[in-house]
């Protein structure tokens, strides 16, 4: 079977075809997907679903609105929760379905990143990074209430 190779760094491959390997196979009803190889620029790309954005300028943005908030959730999600006054088995229950939830979130944002589209890649590390910072900010914050509602011992703030 004959495969093009264009000079983007991506491969053309032909409806129905699969690779030479015979491990994929590009299934397309009117004409052929153009699987990159390398990063590039562009609306044209196909994350997650097939079809999807649908080669639309409004429909690209919506599609890296949606991989910034799933990196921004596999952050925000890494949090464990803190359950009082519920039995450990339940806590447990709980934790280990926030724990599918992100990976399943994780896992959405990794096979967006594999589309190799720049916008799709820049998104989803800024949604990791402001989901992180959320955190963190978080955590400083409870932090410094816990700090400030400690009195500090054996030290007089007389002057």
């Amino acid at each position: 079977m004959f495969y093009d190779h264009d000079h983007d760094g991506g491969m053309y491959m032909p409806p129905g075809s699969s690779m030479p390997d015979g491990s994929m196979n590009s299934t397309s009803t009117d004409m052929g997907m153009m699987m990159h190889m390398t990063f590039y620029w562009g609306k044209d790309v196909l994350v997650l679903f097939s079809g999807w954005p649908e080669r639309s300028l409004g429909m690209y943005i919506l599609a890296l609105i949606f991989v910034f908030l799933l990196g921004f959730a596999v952050e925000v999600l890494s949090i464990s929760p803190q359950l009082v006054g519920s039995s450990s088995m339940a806590a447990l229950l709980i934790q280990a379905c926030v724990y599918v939830v992100r990976m399943a979130l994780a896992y959405m944002v990794m096979l967006s990143v594999m589309s190799f589209n720049l916008g799709v890649f820049i998104v989803a590390v800024a949604g990791h990074g402001a989901g992180f910072l959320l955190v963190k900010a978080r955590a400083l914050a409870a932090a410094n209430r816990a700090d400030s509602a400690v009195p500090s011992a054996g030290i007089s703030s007389k002057v």
